[in-house]
């Protein structure tokens, strides 16, 4: 079977982000046919109508990267029960101009990971109204709410950690099948 490409979009751009840690720890137990490629979204600038008619070749690697993928991914942390205002860019600058958008009829799924126990149910939320808005094809189950003070220790993922993340993957590819009619 072809590997479905899989833009990621990682919304904590910090050096130390428990969202990055949780990306990497997702990759170790990718058993299908998910092939993942990041883009740095810090390396974007703010989203403006002022450069959108000639924007810089960060925004054009996005989109064009989003065009090429099979998905998109999106991990990030939960701000002020919302989404990281980076990762809103991001998402801003492949919705424009409209007619150009990156974004329309590709399916999607959403992971986030916070310290705390409600793991960024807050920021999945609103992600999705923003999603609906950009016809992207969000998943609705398994819902991936991780609590990363109990699902990670200083090794990885904790063994109870690892069948959800599992079970994560699998759906998502068959997700992308139903969506892409493959």
């Amino acid at each position: 079977m072809e590997k479905l490409k899989v833009l990621t979009l990682i919304g904590g751009i910090s050096n130390n982000s428990i969202n990055k840690r949780l990306f990497n720890e997702v990759s170790k137990y990718n058993n299908t046919n998910l092939e993942f490629q990041t883009f740095d979204i810090a390396s974007l600038p703010f989203y403006s109508q002022d450069i959108e008619p000639n924007p810089p070749q960060s925004v054009k690697q996005l989109k064009e990267m989003a065009k090429n993928a099979d998905a998109v991914l999106i991990i990030s942390p939960e701000y002020n029960r919302s989404i990281p205002g980076v990762l809103k860019n991001a998402l801003d600058w492949g919705s424009r101009p409209p007619a150009e958008s990156c974004w329309g009829h590709k399916p999607a799924a959403i992971m986030g990971a916070s310290a705390g126990v409600i793991g960024t149910f807050g920021m999945q939320q609103h992600l999705r109204n923003v999603c609906a808005s950009l016809n992207l094809h969000v998943m609705n189950k398994p819902e991936f709410y991780f609590n990363a003070s109990t699902g990670m220790n200083e090794n990885g993922l904790t063994e109870t950690s690892i069948p959800y993340v599992v079970r994560f993957l699998e759906s998502f590819e068959k997700w992308i099948g139903v969506i892409n009619r493959k």
